[in-house]
């Protein structure tokens, strides 16, 4: 795990009463960051267009002081009104390839216009600023592991290039725009990542699954079955995240991510087992540009931070279904849509 410098102990904490901004603080990542942020001290404010984030994700911390919630679009800018800051975390895009392909011009924009919005806001208040980007900028990989200097393999225009290309962009304009204006970054290429607070209708395979299981239909498996990906457990990676912002030093992107490895057809019949459920596997083509291997090289960080996931697969899965079965219970209804 990470290094207990990081973790947190006796010395004062960077943000302690300071203001951070969280871009996406409603959604399933952003949320997890800003209770560690709050519970650190610091005063957080949220903004997010609410497309994939939820203001219930936030609720824990809604009758407490330094919380400040706000409906906005960084492609919008960041408003004036809001004070300076010390941080910026950027986390604004929808991550699962239903919603950032049902608008795709929005989500090519995000990560172009609403990351230069995001990344002049820090430069005038010298705020250190995080941006989370995505394993997927390595796209189908030919290299296995994926390590921070392999270039990728992605298909510039392809259905899933709004997302991988706009995060790869996005990559570019911020380390040009740091190395030129002075501005402390700080890169992160995410690997998939799972836990409470995920949406039913998400559409990425851990929810699909679950949520499937839970409601007694078919689990829908793409291909063959045999196309592996790494997930790494929530609270794993909001460790990762903070660690990485508070390193002093900066060498590049770092993957975070989980290096074990687990195929699709693995991770049905763990589902399955820990769910109880009897539902059929179905097999569907698979999707137009969909990765075959997926798994982090993480040598990196665990070199600058101390860090390495601690959360085993059937571990963190037992605990997110616990949350699907608890929020499907309380909406039936939107179960069964979400599982459809």
């Amino acid at each position: 795990m990470v290094r207990e410098s990081l973790a947190g102990d006796d010395r004062p904490c960077p943000v302690h009463g300071r203001n951070v901004l969280i871009t996406g603080g409603a959604g399933f990542l952003g949320s997890h960051l800003a209770d560690v942020l709050h519970a650190r001290g610091a005063h957080v404010f949220c903004l997010d267009n609410f497309l994939t984030g939820q203001a219930s994700n936030l609720a824990g911390l809604h009758a407490q002081e330094r919380l400040t919630l706000l409906r906005h679009d960084i492609i919008d800018g960041i408003p004036d009104t809001l004070p300076p800051f010390a941080e910026i975390y950027n986390l604004a895009c929808a991550a699962s390839p239903v919603h950032y392909q049902a608008d795709p011009v929005s989500t090519a924009l995000v990560n172009s216009v609403g990351v230069l919005n995001v990344v002049r806001r820090a430069e005038r208040d010298g705020a250190r600023l995080f941006h989370a980007s995505t394993s997927e900028v390595y796209g189908d990989p030919e290299i296995h592991p994926q390590p921070e200097h392999y270039r990728g393999n992605v298909n510039p225009a392809g259905p899933r290039s709004c997302y991988d290309e706009g995060k790869r962009f996005a990559e570019t304009l911020l380390t040009d725009f740091a190395r030129t204006r002075g501005v402390t970054l700080r890169i992160a290429r995410i690997f998939n990542t799972y836990g409470p607070r995920m949406r039913p209708d998400d559409g990425r395979v851990v929810s699909n699954f679950i949520v499937q299981a839970l409601c007694g239909t078919p689990l829908t498996v793409y291909g063959d079955g045999k196309q592996t990906r790494s997930f790494c457990y929530v609270d794993d990676l909001i460790c990762g995240l903070t660690a990485l912002m508070a390193s002093p030093t900066e060498e590049g992107p770092v993957n975070l991510g989980n290096p074990a490895e687990c195929s699709m057809e693995e991770l049905a019949a763990l589902i399955l087992e820990l769910t109880g459920s009897r539902s059929p596997v179905v097999r569907l083509p698979l999707p137009a540009d969909d990765p075959q291997r997926r798994r982090p090289d993480i040598s990196k960080a665990e070199r600058l931070l101390g860090w390495r996931p601690a959360t085993s697969l059937h571990d963190g899965l037992i605990s997110t279904v616990a949350y699907f079965d608890r929020i499907l219970r309380d909406n039936p209804l939107d179960a069964l849509r979400a599982a459809e």
